[in-house]
């Protein structure tokens, strides 16, 4: 036996030979396109080698590159598969010439099958029934001559296909003309082989098939007849064997027709003789001879309880008994079925559907009565460039029909979300009546009318993603927001209105609407910003239950008036699978929702059958009053207000303040644009240089947070962990009124107490569940400014001292923040933060829905009216008292150590983008490297690589910024490099950059915005899909108190490392050891000399660069947001036309110049957005006559960006 063999092959049946490989202690080695890379059989082989990017023609089918694996693994033997390679009688030829054993026919026999004109005239001479047909056609004229001898209808082939590549049924001279061409370029391309011919087409024929096997010396097995007649387009859909109502001997003539084929030329390995049948003559004729092993192999194999691949390669290897001794134990038994699972759209002409699989789950298995051959599981793409079959879904049972029905229910158990399948076509074809009756026939398909409970993407809108309230809860300790509605009033309400579910989903749509193409009916409802709505082109009222028929095309416009969140509500809601317990679709982490995106055109969303079609109801118009000019949102004052951190005047500012919403807001969080902020502080200290700096803490959705200088109110999608103060904190009753700001917007802020925020809630609950307007406008207002001695203070609970201090302070009306000890860096502080936290989980009390660490805080989610806050203060004092008592605190601590790639390019191209589009002179820039040096007073940057390289860092907290991103400091006192975050803030990040703020260390967990100082980019932090031993079955890789330790590698190390360690390719050292508090702070004592003269010598530095900045006048950035010239623009001329910003942005950049020729189509600008990058298309052909914009200017919606003259 082989010790090593080579697979020449992807996908199903690379797996498939592999387990035949591990069950015979065979190493496999695997070869794959870059396409596949996250395909099973790469995990599954014992070494897998790249073959480079590309489609088949420059991947598996590449001879030269598939031997020089071979030759550098020392494989022995290739097995070819199906497909590709497997009947190249060049390519057998080639691998016995370099001495490597080809499992499979020999290339003489390859050669004589593999031309179906030869096969022919074999199959004629050994007296085979043959069906009327030609030789090899020269041109078309000859085609057509010999169509008209055949008589049409005639097939025209390809000499060299297969899969159904290459085959077209003709009518006519007309039909074949067309047809002539196509058929032999499909050739071509696919088999290298241009060679065409033509047969007679039987109206109703089956497609019966012979699996044989021979010794290579005379000797030949026929295993059944399978029919393969369910087809569409030539390709099998299912196949079965043995094959249903069959006339008595006719399978058993078949099988002797095979066997003299086969026989007359020593036929060595598996194949396939291939008959078509026709019922009503009950006759066959012979097709083709497939010399290779076939994709349906897997019915023959349950059936007759063998492993065809086993014979192959044993007799491949010379240890295979002889065929005569094998037959003795060969007994059929029961019925097999095989169902072929495309990733294909049955609902439009079943083109191929390539993508990210975001959810698998087949049925469990046990290879008998199920068997799933599959390449695939969650997070896998589908390349476009192959055979898009995902799984092969094989049952077996005594008789056909419970064979049948056994795969009905495998189908309908089935999970595989992010492209569309042909599992309900499947599922229907089984009940069909032609198969259901056991007498299929090749064509019965045309006449099956597929039904799809869908609705197509005809085209996308600016940003629709698919929500549901309310959202992701219970993950902020690890930074996954809970995303969902931005707007939930408006979801809940159009759910409520359709009689859905309170948590069903549906999609949200920001400024500008999808249009949407329904295949079947559905009762939908619009609520939200009015936005113009269209069915089949007949304007439709909103906030109305509306049926749409299927064929319907439903189109929503831009939202012109106030408000920029609409909410399209289906009854039923969108069926698309949990993520971490919610459909919300949180799209920076690339995760829930359709494909963890925003949709595109092309898109195809599932909803439940409509059983209940009554429609026109409407919500009261007292739930749908218009949104005022200046927005009022309500607050509860805290958790950090004045004296502490701002003067009580600015307070008092703050409340009088009309704010203006900047044009750089989104689902992350809201920028606003008002009077400065009067700092008490002149800087966050240890915290970073800005007084807005504090050590990172957990925010709750709705803080108004201060990132700098700017206040940014945090959105459902905004992370759980910053470095920034928060002086007020929207109540949740009014949280909804962020989904309706859009750039320009004015917002003032209106301080309430905790018992009007609650019965705010319950009421605007109530409104939600029973349609009855409570809240009118207005109503429960407190005076708009008071003054800040009328406030409360945020503070609820202050006890103990010095480092066993805990402060509660109110964050919202639904959060509570807890701080403990002095506002500094210190170890001894977090370790009770993290006591204090396991206590309280373990109390697991009832209306707690989530605890957040920080550095020194820990935030309490809850439920006031399940958890009353006097009620919870006094468990949190008691347990608090409990955690300062323990002597010996103790923690696990794992060493995990992780790659990175300094100054890697990813982090430059940040630095490049924020120096266009936000700030050109910050200090930071361009360099972040030399700035850490500076303010570190180090000598040169070789330091500061060698100080990150030494450090160990402590993860002190997970999910800033988001997924499971650390927030980490250096054990070591004298590794601690203190910067000052952006400000403003950076709005683009590379995902896994490794950056440093304050004097902290964090991994950005994805790409978004952020403040921290670059070093270089890691690994992931965060498994979307697979289980990956690293990450010990959370999708998260890090854990309280683990310490970090980098060691260096190149970019393109790192991109390597990057593309294979969420496939379980990359094995991470983690070490576990244990961190004691007594042992650290024997550490600091004892090297306290040492680290206080480094922190001397730290301290002048970062002053004298704050002197710096004071001196040339960057200390406090003005932000340039200035506002663009609203000066009318003047009229054009004939001929031209005013391309125009549909949206308020910043320009990132400028594709065309004065004199570009442009087509409809073409990108001019793009801006940059609420965090996206939008293209702005020239709407027609024509000539740029002039560009009004510069990149990093900003641009105000409506304004004229470029004008276009008509050519």
């Amino acid at each position: 036996m082989f010790n090593k063999l080579l697979i020449a092959n992807r996908g199903a049946i690379a797996c498939r030979i592999l387990r035949t490989l591990r069950a015979l202690d065979v190493q496999g080695v695997a070869v794959y396109s870059e396409a596949d890379t996250a395909s099973l059989h790469i995990q599954q082989a014992d070494e897998a080698h790249s073959l480079g990017e590309g489609p088949a023609a420059n991947t598996y089918l590449m001879v030269e590159k598939i031997l020089a694996v071979a030759k550098q693994s020392g494989a022995t033997a290739i097995h070819p598969g199906y497909g590709f390679l497997s009947e190249n009688a060049a390519f057998a030829e080639a691998c016995e010439a370099a001495g490597i054993a080809f499992v499979g026919p020999t290339p003489e026999q390859l050669r004589v099958f593999g031309l179906k004109h030869t096969a022919r005239a074999l199959a004629k001479q050994h007296g085979v029934p043959m069906l009327e047909g030609t030789e090899l056609l020269e041109n078309l004229d000859a085609a057509l001559v010999a169509g008209e001898q055949v008589g049409y209808p005639v097939m025209l082939k390809s000499t060299a296909g297969g899969g159904g590549i290459g085959m077209r049924v003709c009518n006519s001279a007309a039909e074949l003309s067309d047809a002539f061409e196509a058929v032999k370029r499909l050739g071509q391309n696919n088999f290298s082989d241009s060679g065409v011919f033509i047969e007679k087409y039987i109206q109703r024929a089956r497609h019966l098939e012979v699996q044989v096997f021979g010794d290579g010396h005379g000797e030949v097995l026929a295993l059944g007849v399978r029919d393969c007649s369910v087809q569409r387009r030539n390709q099998k859909v299912l196949e079965e064997t043995p094959a249903p109502n069959l006339p008595a001997g006719m399978a058993e003539e078949l099988c002797a027709a095979a066997i003299k084929l086969a026989k007359a030329v020593s036929y060595r390995s598996a194949g396939t003789v291939e008959f078509v049948y026709d019922s009503e003559a009950a006759r066959f004729y012979f097709l083709e001879m497939n010399t290779r092993l076939q994709v349906e192999h897997g019915v023959t194999e349950q059936v007759w309880g063998v492993d065809l691949v086993r014979w192959m390669i044993e007799l491949a290897a010379g240890d295979l008994a002889p065929l005569s001794e094998l037959a003795q134990g060969l007994k059929p038994s029961g019925h097999a079925i095989q169902a072929r699972l495309y990733a294909e759209d049955p609902g439009r002409d079943f083109q191929p559907s390539p993508g990210l699989l975001t959810a698998v789950d087949f049925p469990k298995a046990d290879g008998k009565a199920l068997r799933i051959d599959t390449w695939v599981e969650a997070g896998c793409e589908i390349p476009p460039y192959f055979d898009p079959m995902i799984a092969k879904v094989i049952t077996w049972a005594d008789s056909r029909e419970a064979a049948s029905a056994t795969l009905g229910q495998a189908l309908a158990d089935t999970l595989l979300y992010g492209v569309e399948t042909n599992s309900q076509y499947l599922r229907q074809i089984l009940t069909d009546a032609p198969f259901a009756s056991g007498n299929p026939w090749t064509r019965c398909l045309e006449n099956l009318n597929y039904q799809a409970t869908t609705f197509e993407v005809l085209s996308a809108g600016t940003q629709t993603t698919v929500q549901d309230f309310p959202g992701r809860l219970g993950y902020w300790a690890v930074g996954v927001p809970p995303s969902g509605p931005m707007d939930s009033r408006a979801l809940r309400l159009g759910n409520r209105l359709l009689g859905n579910e309170a948590d069903a989903a549906g999609l949200e749509i920001t400024m500008s609407g999808p249009t949407l193409r329904f295949n079947t009916d559905a009762v939908v409802a619009v609520t939200g910003a009015p936005i113009p709505l269209s069915v089949d082109g007949i304007e439709q009222p909103l906030n109305t239950a509306l049926l749409i028929k299927a064929g319907s095309t439903l189109s929503l416009g831009t939202i012109n008036g106030a408000g920029a969140r609409s909410y399209l509500c289906l009854r039923g809601g969108v069926q698309v699978p949990d993520y971490l317990g919610s459909k919300s679709t949180f799209t920076l982490g690339q995760f829930g929702g359709h494909g963890g995106r925003a949709l595109r055109a092309g898109d195809v969303l599932h909803i439940p059958a409509l059983t209940d079609l009554q429609a026109g109801a409407q919500l009261p118009a007292e739930l749908c009053s218009a949104l005022p000019a200046v927005r009022e949102i309500r607050v509860i004052y805290g958790p950090h207000g004045a004296p502490e951190y701002f003067t009580p005047a600015y307070i008092e500012t703050f409340f009088a303040t009309d704010w203006e919403v900047h044009f750089n807001s989104s689902r992350t969080g809201v920028r606003l644009i008002g009077p400065k902020p009067e700092w008490v502080r002149d800087s966050g200290g240890e915290a970073g240089l800005h007084p807005s700096n504090i050590h990172d803490n957990p925010y709750a959705i709705g803080a108004v947070d201060f990132t700098g200088d700017m206040p940014v109110i945090l959105g459902p999608d905004g992370p759980s962990l910053g470095g920034f103060v928060c002086p007020v904190t929207i109540i949740e009753a009014d949280l909804w009124q962020l989904g309706q700001l859009k750039a320009g917007d004015k917002v003032r802020f209106a301080p309430v107490d905790i018992a009007t925020a609650r019965k705010l809630a319950k009421a605007s609950n109530a409104e939600t569940s029973d349609l009855v307007a409570r809240l009118q406008s207005g109503a429960d207002m407190p005076p708009s400014s008071p003054s800040a001695a009328e406030l409360q203070s945020p503070i609820v609970l202050d006890i103990g001292e010095a480092d066993k201090r805990l402060v509660a302070r109110l964050s919202g009306d639904t959060h509570l923040l807890l701080e403990i000890g002095a506002a500094e860096l210190d170890l001894v502080l977090r370790f009770r933060g993290h006591a204090l936290m396991q206590a309280l989980e373990a109390k697991n009390l009832n209306g707690v829905i989530d605890l957040t660490p920080g550095i020194r805080s820990l935030q309490v989610h809850y439920q006031p009216e399940t958890l009353a806050l006097s009620d919870l203060l006094g468990i949190v004092a008691g347990e608090w008292d409990a955690v300062c008592a323990a002597q010996d605190l103790r923690v696990p601590s794992r060493i995990v150590h992780l790659p990175l790639s300094w100054d890697d390019p990813a982090c430059q191209l940040a630095i490049e983008k924020y120096m266009t589009t936000v700030r050109k002179d910050a200090p930071w820039c361009p360099s972040n490297l030399e700035f850490i040096r500076r303010i570190n007073d180090l000598p040169n940057l070789d330091e500061v690589y060698r100080t990150v390289f030494d450090a160990s860092y402590l993860v002190m907290g997970l999910g800033d910024v988001y997924l499971g991103a650390p927030v980490a400091t250096p054990l070591d006192p004298r590794h601690r490099l203190v910067t000052t975050k952006y400000n403003p803030a950076r709005t683009w990040t590379a995902e896994n950059s490794v950056g440093i703020g304050g004097a902290y260390m964090c991994v950005y967990g994805m790409e978004g915005p952020g403040g921290y100082q670059f070093v270089g980019r890691t690994l992931q932090m965060w498994n979307r899909y697979r289980e990956v031993a690293a990450f010990d079955g959370k999708p998260w890789l890090l854990r309280f108190f683990d310490q970090i330790r980098f060691y260096p590698v190149s970019a393109d190390e790192l991109l390597r490392i990057r593309r294979d360690f969420p496939l379980g390719r990359y094995d991470l050292r983690i070490e576990h050891s244990e961190l004691a508090l007594a042992d650290y702070q024997t550490f600091l004592d004892r090297e306290a000399e040492g680290i206080e003269a480094f922190r001397n010598q730290q301290r002048a530095a970062f002053d004298a660069e704050r002197q710096r900045w004071i001196a040339s006048g960057q200390a406090h950035y003005e932000s340039e947001e200035v506002a663009a010239d609203l000066g009318e623009d003047a009229p054009l001329g004939a001929g031209l036309h005013s391309i125009d910003s549909h949206i308020a942005g910043n320009l990132w950049q400028v594709q065309v110049k004065a004199g570009s020729t442009v087509k409809a189509g073409d990108v001019l600008v793009i801006l940059e957005s609420m965090k996206m990058e939008i293209p702005l298309l020239a709407p027609r052909d024509g000539v740029v006559r002039e560009v009004r914009v510069q990149p990093g200017s900003p641009v105000r919606a409506g304004q004229r960006v470029v004008v276009l003259e008509e050519v």
